[in-house]
């Protein structure tokens, strides 16, 4: 009883210095970016984060919100990042079960027949009978030097890397059904566009021809605006196109078809997409974006590595014991009277002596892979900084080039109209008309393209500040 006792102290012992690890204390790295993000309004005060809005309250149309619910939901990329988490999750407590002693079951005899020759008394011994059945703890590490703790540390680790992974894949897929959905109003404003000019043309055509017959205008005027018709229906035919591929890639993001019960979708010159985000801190606002976050994670697990591979210098030592009953009968085993008792603890050490430099190599590489990921997080959080100041500075050249082209649409529609009526009243030769109409036409389309871009540049600085996590607004949420 008293070397069972040992055994039982020596687990306890093993489960104390189960906290105790080599591996380096973690300091977070310094930030290689600027204080303060570039062409960043100040933020009112009490005003949630860009990252705690809800992407309801962000993407105000209810065609959109529908989209993205659907793509949360069905789509296989997010769907598979998910299935990732659940993997990585099973493999860490796989880890995790290695700090603790594993107790079995087992049971087992042996029947055998003695013949006289090998009897101590000469006589013949039929048979032997030798029964056994107990627990038995096998090859337990006393983790002394936290080798196991450290291995089981960056599992944890790398679990909570693939969740934030799984977090900024979310992100993204909201940014990306957004841009697509705004993309696919932004043709349908072309398809319309389109349309409109097609019809002016013909009408404008159909006039050309009555005045050709008549013999008031020449057969190269009637015959540019028949090239214009051709044109126009072939702009018609390519928009089209764009739009039908369009709504193909939102069918892929959402994960299947589109039903036919959604909202109707808003048209793009009156997206309610909230404008002002509010940019915050550099400091505060990147660490908590997925990837950031990510990188770090994966920097801790490197730096538990580190204590395995000093914990690999030290010697190592496991526990294996038994304890049971035996008879020299089965059914003495599980008679009234049982068998008697049986037990056995085999402790065992072992001292790396000589491994080539393997156990140096091996922490070389640890402290390696450590840089590695320290530069890599460095990395992650200048990437960070980057796209959210671009899209910063965009917001306001865009801003003004929306009002720019805006004005030069009104000018053009203008010029156009008064171009008509002078080549009407045979002042101007028709060339001037299709010059105008040209002019008006690539202005109305860079206006669709420029109002596209100011929206997809809201939708990046809000994926950019970490936005899209969150359906509804924290603060709306909290209350």
């Amino acid at each position: 009883m008293r070397r069972a006792r040992l055994a039982a102290t020596a687990v306890a012992l093993a489960t104390a210095f189960a906290g105790c690890t080599l591996a380096p204390r973690y300091r977070r790295p310094e930030a290689p970016v600027a204080p303060a993000f570039p062409a960043a309004a100040a933020a009112g005060a009490g005003a949630p984060a860009a990252a705690d809005l809800g992407w309801r309250d962000v993407f105000g149309d209810p065609r959109l919100q529908a989209l993205v619910a659907l793509a949360l939901e069905r789509n296989r990329n997010l769907r598979v990042a998910t299935l990732n988490v659940e993997l990585v999750r099973a493999q860490y407590r796989i880890q995790r079960a290695a700090e603790l002693p594993t107790l079995i079951g087992q049971g087992g005899g042996t029947v055998q027949r003695v013949p006289a020759s090998l009897s101590p008394s000469g006589k013949v011994i039929h048979h032997a009978e030798a029964w056994s059945v107990g627990a038995a703890v096998t090859g337990f590490e006393l983790d002394l030097w936290g080798r196991v703790r450290s291995l089981s540390d960056a599992a944890l680790e790398q679990w909570f890397a693939t969740d934030e992974a799984r977090r900024s894949a979310q992100l993204s897929l909201v940014a990306e059904v957004a841009n697509q959905y705004l993309a696919s109003r932004a043709l349908d404003a072309e398809v319309a566009l389109a349309r409109s000019t097609l019809e002016t043309v013909s009408a404008s055509a159909a006039l050309t021809r009555r005045a050709a017959e008549a013999g008031r205008v020449a057969d190269i005027d009637l015959r540019t605006a028949e090239s214009q018709v051709a044109t126009a229906r072939f702009n018609v035919a390519a928009a089209e196109q764009q739009r039908a591929l369009a709504q193909d890639g939102l069918e892929l993001l959402v994960g299947g078809p589109i039903p036919a019960t959604l909202p109707e979708p808003i048209p793009l010159d009156a997206q309610p997409v909230v404008a002002d985000l509010p940019a915050g801190i550099p400091s505060e606002v990147l660490v908590r974006r997925p990837d950031v976050l990510a990188a770090e994670h994966a920097l801790r697990a490197a730096n538990a590595n580190i204590g395995a591979a000093r914990a690999a210098f030290f010697p190592r030592i496991a526990l294996t014991g038994t304890a049971g009953t035996a008879s020299n009968e089965l059914s003495g085993l599980f008679g009234a009277a049982g068998g008697a008792a049986a037990w056995s603890f085999t402790p065992s050490i072992t001292l790396p002596i000589f491994a080539g430099g393997a156990l140096r190599a091996n922490l070389d590489a640890a402290e390696v892979r450590k840089s590695i990921q320290i530069a890599q997080y460095e990395g992650a959080i200048q990437g960070a900084f980057r796209e959210v100041a671009d899209a910063l500075v965009s917001r306001g050249w865009l801003e003004q080039q929306l009002e720019a082209q805006t004005a030069r649409v009104a000018a053009e529609q203008e010029r156009f109209r008064l171009s008509d009526r002078r080549y009407r009243a045979g002042i101007d030769s028709y060339l001037t008309v299709l010059t105008a109409q040209r002019d008006l036409f690539a202005a109305q389309q860079q206006l669709i393209q420029t109002r596209l871009s100011s929206l997809a540049n809201r939708v990046a600085l809000y994926k950019a500040l970490g936005g899209g996590w969150r359906e509804r607004t924290a603060a709306a949420a909290d209350g």
